[in-house]
This record gives C-alpha cells, sequence and structure tokens, in this order.
C-alpha cells in the first residue's frame, strides 16, 4: 500500500515493499539497486572529473532523468519475480489478450504469450532488468532506448482498452526514451561518455566486442 513519494522510496531502497517481499530475493535485488545507483554516482563524477564540457545543468540534468527511468524499470522488474512465471505478470498477459488495441494483437496474447508464459516471464523480466542497468550506468543507452520504446509501444496499444490504465502515459514513457535515443544520454556523465572519450578493456581496439559496440552505442 501506498503512503507517500518519500516514505515510499525509502522502503524501496531497503528492499521492504512488496514487492521486494514476494519476490523471495528481497534483500538481493535491494543490494543490486544500490550497487547500481553507487556505480551510476562514481560514474558521474569521473565524467565531471574528466572532462569540462561535461560540467553543465544539462548533462546533470539528463543523468537524473535517466538514473530515474532506469530505476523506473528496476522496480517494474521486481512484479515479474518470482521465475519462471509470476502472478502478477500472467494476470496482465491475459489482460492483454481482453484489452488490446487491436484484434491481432488480442490473438497473440491468447495463443502464444499466455502458453509460452514459462519462456516469456524470464526474457521480459531479463529486458527490463538491462534497461534498468542499461540508464543507469548510461551504456548502451541508444539502442537499449530504442528496445525500450518498442517495449512500451506493446503495452500501450496491448493495455489500450484497460478501464484502469491511461494510454497517455505509455506515450510520455516512449518519448522520454525518445529523447535519450536521439541526444545519446549515456554521454551525458554515463558510461558511454567514458568510452567515447578513452575507450578501456574490451571496448578499445579492433576486437569484436571493440567494432561491435562503436557501430551501435
Amino acid at each position: 500500500m501506498r503512503t507517500n513519494p518519500f516514505h515510499d522510496a525509502w522502503l524501496f531502497l531497503i528492499g521492504s515493499t512488496s514487492d521486494h517481499e514476494n519476490s523471495g530475493v528481497g534483500w538481493l535485488l535491494a543490494l543490486l539497486f544500490i550497487a547500481l545507483l553507487l556505480a551510476s554516482i562514481w560514474i558521474a563524477r569521473r565524467n565531471w572529473q574528466l572532462d569540462a564540457a561535461q560540467r553543465t545543468k544539462e548533462h546533470l540534468a539528463i543523468w537524473f532523468m535517466r538514473v530515474m527511468i532506469g530505476a523506473m524499470w528496476f522496480q517494474g522488474s521486481l512484479w515479474k519475480l518470482p521465475l519462471p512465471v509470476s502472478g502478477g505478470f500472467a494476470g496482465w498477459t491475459s489482460a492483454l489478450g481482453e484489452n488490446a488495441a487491436f484484434e491481432v494483437h488480442k490473438q497473440i496474447a491468447k495463443t502464444i504469450f499466455i502458453p509460452l508464459l514459462p519462456v516469456i516471464n524470464p526474457l521480459v523480466y531479463l529486458t527490463e532488468l538491462s534497461l534498468a542497468i542499461a540508464f543507469m550506468l548510461g551504456f548502451l543507452v541508444r539502442p537499449m532506448g530504442v528496445i525500450g520504446m518498442l517495449f512500451v509501444v506493446h503495452l500501450w496499444l496491448g493495455l489500450y482498452l484497460h478501464p484502469a490504465e491511461w494510454p497517455w502515459l505509455y506515450i510520455f514513457l516512449i518519448f522520454v526514451q525518445g529523447f535519450f535515443v536521439l541526444n545519446n544520454a549515456g554521454a551525458s556523465l554515463g558510461l558511454d561518455g567514458l568510452l567515447a572519450r578513452a575507450p578501456f578493456g574490451p571496448f578499445a581496439g579492433a576486437g569484436l566486442i571493440g567494432r561491435a559496440y562503436r557501430k551501435i552505442a
């Protein structure tokens, strides 16, 4: 049950929300989120130190928005646990079959998504967790932003007729992630910024990982 934003944020940080408790590994998820948050702050600080061009309110604002959207994806992933099928995910997948904007979407949900829940639930969880990590760390933000936009388009159309949903919420989230893609938000106090300035490890040189990263980032 929600109380107020500050208390709820505190419960989220310490892993005491109902989603944490229902996951069965709430303490581990809380530690993972805190580790991501601290890593994001360290990366931002490192960018700030190394590049004077990064020391602007615009870059700081983009970093903050990116981290918050990453936190949203992290929180949204929690109720997809425990795997392979969580009750919440099964319920909302069933809702797609009744509330999608187009009949073909309803049929896909009924004939493919629901029968394959043990496969789809883990894939959706990993996708949302990957979006959270990418946005919080500022890593591969452009390609992950495109994936996030497509993911939300699916939710927008899939829950378009749901009486408890406001379709404009999904439109706004598509726009925010589109902003990240167009403005290369990972370069604003993110890991993409560090790698663009001075590639290191497997991202340096002409190796397979380095070439692949430069092509998609």
